[in-house]
């Protein structure tokens, strides 16, 4: 009866916002997606559909300009902002200006998109699939790298008459840049600069929970990848850790506990108030073969950065008893590197052998704070000392030295 009156509740908030009585500005973070986000703090915002190859509509917010820059170029510079793993566009936006880097980013005269891989709350369209369908939900990262990524870069680049543009990604959005740039490499030439923020590509040396318990291995990953799980949907339970337990000062340390076991302690970064928001937004949807994908990422002897590993299906598949590397030699666009101490996803271990590797680095940055986890790139308290303004400096520094 409770969660009846709370609904009820926010129907009533949402007619009075519609009949102007409520303004936008007034409801909480976690009730809005990322256009309306975008408007509440004052800057324009645009919502743009594109179409990939395979037939996934994908959706793109977008702030063409800030009203506190000085700018009056109309034909400003592209930053192009691809979330992780679970996560969608609003993660670049919750933390509002002055603290998210996509605002600072505007303030300082840049065009922003913010990207949505298929399968997420913005991108659930096909042309002939339905989310129903186990055929909808059956790509990783490997198909946003081939198809999301391009299908997106490419229409922002006409849209804006750009021949390239800057581009940052976290996490998986990291992973689909390497996937995208390795295996058609002709978008090297459209990247000035990327911005890798948590990379994530060899992962060897990755923690998860399943690390932890010590079942973290190929008879796990056989059991996980047979499961009859086609995504990772938000539930009623989500809503209710975000709505009932984050909320609640002194049961909020639950949502503390799970953010530190999914992504590393560091209880100083941690904004305590923004938890309601964070499990408000995440998941934001997911393919289950995503998770299965990097899991054999964890785990493959090889310790290579691999194709999806259908076992059995392999030969019909690559013609190949294994699956075939990425080749990142050909990943010839300049890279800057970020990563965390504490990172359990990005092992700074990992980390350095992708420096290694890759051709051309133009920088890695260790985040000068010692328990700097996974998350702490989008919210972290100090994200500003620690991350934006670094990247601020580099896109600077590194367009004058182009």
């Amino acid at each position: 009866m409770q969660i009846v009156w709370q609904c009820l509740c926010l129907v009533v908030v949402w007619i009075l916002r519609l009949s102007g009585f409520v303004s936008e500005a007034a409801i909480p973070h976690r009730y809005l997606n990322t256009h309306q986000l975008i408007v509440k703090y004052g800057y324009p915002a645009e919502t743009h559909t594109v179409t990939t190859e395979d037939g996934y509509i994908l959706t793109m917010h977008r702030i063409p300009y800030s009203p506190k820059s000085n700018s009056t170029d109309t034909k400003r510079p592209v930053v192009f902002l691809q979330h992780g793993l679970t996560g969608s566009s609003a993660d670049w936006v919750i933390l509002g200006p002055n603290k998210s880097v996509c605002y600072m980013l505007a303030d300082k005269g840049y065009d922003i998109w913010l990207g949505n891989s298929r399968g997420n709350k913005y991108s659930k369209k096909h042309t002939t699939l339905s989310t129903k369908s186990s055929k909808f939900w059956d790509f990783s990262w490997h198909e946003m790298g081939i198809y999301d990524l391009p299908s997106m870069i490419d229409y922002v680049l006409n849209r804006t008459s750009h021949h390239n543009l800057h581009y940052i990604g976290i996490s998986m959005g990291t992973t689909m840049f390497f996937v995208c740039t390795s295996m058609k490499p002709e978008y090297n030439r459209k990247i000035h600069l990327m911005i890798a923020l948590a990379p994530t590509a060899f992962m060897a040396n990755s923690k998860t929970p399943l690390h932890k318990l010590n079942l973290m291995n190929k008879t796990t990953l056989r059991f996980l990848s047979s499961l009859k799980i086609n995504a990772v949907r938000r539930s009623k339970f989500m809503d209710f850790i975000a709505e009932k337990v984050c909320t609640d000062e002194k049961a909020r340390i639950i949502c503390s506990y799970i953010i530190f076991e999914l992504f590393g302690y560091d209880y100083k970064q941690l904004n305590e108030s923004l938890l309601p928001v964070m499990f408000s937004l995440i998941p934001a949807g997911a393919s289950w073969k995503s998770f299965v994908h990097y899991f054999q990422e964890m785990i493959t002897d090889s310790g290579k950065f691999l194709q999806y590993d259908y076992e059995n299906l392999n030969m019909a598949k690559y013609r190949q008893p294994t699956p075939p590397e990425y080749n990142l030699q050909a990943v010839t666009a300049p890279v800057a590197l970020f990563y965390g101490s504490n990172d359990p996803f990005a092992d700074p271990t990992d980390v350095l052998k992708l420096n290694n590797t890759l051709p051309n680095v133009v920088e890695l940055y260790r985040v000068p704070w010692d328990q700097f986890n996974h998350i702490d790139f989008i919210v972290a308290n100090d994200v500003n000392p620690l991350i934006n303004d670094h990247i601020i400096y580099l896109m600077k520094r590194f367009k004058t030295l182009t």
